[in-house]
């Protein structure tokens, strides 16, 4: 008797949020460079280079520095943006001069709920291991929490 083929698993991430604040706004977060590198790095990091073109084809590079000045490179390609609703971006870790490693697929969907305050979805798929995918859940983590701190402001 054959076995069944066997299938690896292969790792995502799905965080859910709500921010005490309207759905246009939480998406205008995420689509204003100017408000993106406000928040949107992990606690302590900062963002000392963004550029981004944030449009169906367009194209993002950022580098955010850790606390002990290490530079962490990445960039992307928005594959779909509906206003207020839903942004999809490619992410990959990159070098400096722009070569991408492993590459995902951020999904970000915004909600009302019956309180008027907004849910978030974020789905990253599909890592290479389960410790990448930890990674990116504490980074997320925390990054979350850096833009709840903007909202609240």
């Amino acid at each position: 008797m054959n076995a069944p083929p066997k299938t690896e698993a292969r790792p995502e991430l799905t965080i859910r949020r709500t921010f005490d604040a309207p759905r246009s706004l939480v998406f205008r977060m995420w689509t204003d460079g100017e408000h993106l590198k406000r928040w949107c790095c992990p606690t302590g990091f900062t963002i000392p280079f963004s550029e981004g073109d944030i449009r169906p084809g367009g194209t993002f590079r950022t580098c955010m520095r850790s606390p002990q000045g290490e530079d962490n490179w990445l960039g992307g390609t928005y594959t779909e943006i509906v206003p207020d609703e839903k942004i999809v971006f490619t992410h990959a870790w990159q070098n400096e001069a722009g070569k991408s490693e492993h590459e995902t697929v951020v999904t970000i969907t915004l909600a009302d709920t019956d309180d008027g305050k907004t849910r978030l979805t974020l789905h990253q798929a599909f890592f290479l291991s389960e410790a990448s995918r930890d990674g990116h859940l504490g980074g997320w983590n925390e990054t979350l929490n850096q833009l709840g701190r903007y909202l609240e402001q």
